[in-house]
Order: C-alpha cells, then sequence, then structure tokens
C-alpha cells in the first residue's frame, strides 16, 4: 500500500477534544513503561515531548520522573489549549511543566534536552526529516531518544482490520483519523532510510512493535 500523506495539524476543536476525551492511558501507560524498561538509568531532568497534543504522554513523563523538567511542543493551538487547561489543574506539577506552540522544522537556538521524546507524530509529517532534524537539534550529546509511531500496513484491507480491531466503539472522528493514520504511516525499512539520510542510523534503531506501531529508540552521540 502506497503512503497517502493526511494533514499535518489537528487544529479543529472538536478533533481535539475528541482526542483529549478518548481513553488512551493504557497504551500511554504503556509507552512510559517501555521507555523506562530501554533507559533503566533515568532520562536526565529536561525532557521534551515532540507533538504532544493535549499533554497525556507529558504529563506521565512528569508524573514518572518527578525532578525533570518537562516540555511539550505542538503546532496545533487547540491542542495546546486543552493542555494548558490540564496543567491549571494539576498545580503540583507547574513550574516543572511547560507547553510550546511550535511547528517542524524548529530554527536554531532552541534549547537543550535530555531526552527526545515523541508518540504518534511522524506519520502527520508531509516531509519525515524534519522529525530527525528537530531530535538532533534538540537533543544534547548523550541525550535519550524514543519515537513511536503507527506503521504503514500492506494494504486497505489490513487497515480496515486494524480499525476494527481496536477503535470500533470510537467516535466517529477518532475512526476516520485512524485509518487516515494508518494509510499515512511509514514501515520501518522507509524509517531507516530516514535515519541513514539524516546521519542517525548508528545513534538510533527502529523495529517493529506487535501489529502497528513501530518504535525508534537509542542515545546521541
Amino acid at each position: 500500500m502506497l503512503r497517502t500523506p493526511e494533514p499535518e495539524l489537528m487544529e479543529g476543536l472538536e478533533q481535539a477534544q475528541a482526542y483529549a476525551s478518548a481513553d488512551f492511558s493504557a497504551g500511554d501507560q504503556a509507552l512510559i513503561e517501555r521507555v523506562a524498561a530501554l533507559f533503566p538509568e533515568g532520562l536526565g531532568d529536561r525532557l521534551v515531548d515532540l507533538g504532544c497534543g493535549p499533554g497525556n504522554i507529558s504529563f506521565r513523563l512528569a508524573d514518572r520522573y518527578g525532578a525533570a523538567e518537562v516540555v511539550g511542543l505542538d503546532g496545533a493551538r487547540a491542542m495546546l489549549d486543552l493542555a494548558e487547561r490540564q496543567l491549571q489543574q494539576r498545580p503540583e506539577l507547574q513550574g516543572r511543566v511547560r507547553f510550546r506552540l511550535d511547528c517542524l522544522p524548529l530554527r536554531g537556538g532552541s534549547e537543550r534536552f535530555t531526552a527526545v521524546l515523541s508518540n504518534s507524530l511522524l506519520h502527520h509529517l508531509h516531509d519525515p526529516q524534519v522529525l530527525w532534524s528537530a531530535v538532533a537539534l534538540l537533543g544534547e550529546p548523550g541525550a535519550c531518544v524514543y519515537i513511536k509511531d503507527l506503521r504503514r500496513p500492506p494494504s486497505a484491507d489490513a487497515a480496515v482490520a486494524l480499525q476494527q480491531r481496536y477503535l470500533v466503539d470510537a467516535p466517529a472522528v477518532l475512526q476516520h483519523d485512524y485509518i487516515a493514520s494508518l494509510h499515512a504511516a511509514f514501515t520501518p525499512e522507509e524509517v531507516q532510510q530516514q535515519l541513514e539520510a539524516s546521519g542517525l542510523a548508528d545513534q538510533l534503531q527502529v523495529a517493529p512493535a506487535d501489529d502497528r506501531y513501530l518504535e525508534v529508540w537509542g542515545r546521541l552521540f
């Protein structure tokens, strides 16, 4: 199945609210546990969550790594408004968690981080190299990197089967977006080529994860 890109930003209020209201807690917590297993020594004290959306992963990172500052970046104002609203309800995290409106590609002069993470951003990007450029720009030497994303199934029928397996009871907007995201996702082989083109192939590795994801992880030199 050939890749079909989808819109890069989720700027609609209805779309943003649907994602914020959906229960992704099991998958979000599984991601945090996976990161903890890959980097048992910790992630350092400055973490960045690229494509943070309404902040689900950002908040979980802050809860898991209580001494770390967490910065969530996203290009959609509607998503960040929801993240800021959640932050107002978590006064214990204010001053340690912050969100910033920013789009890839990032400009030079950005602050550096001890860990660069992203969940379900890559498939939104029309030019995937902007993500790998951001990883190299934001991560300081030795930074932990973890990227998780959907991987493109072999056929349209396989995409529908995944939607029926995992989102059959979800709101219509999520079902529609899920199919679009599967069509827009990359294969592990394509991501490996992206890493080679960006000069990160000797620092990061890519592998499939279960029946619908891929993950990229490693440390920057």
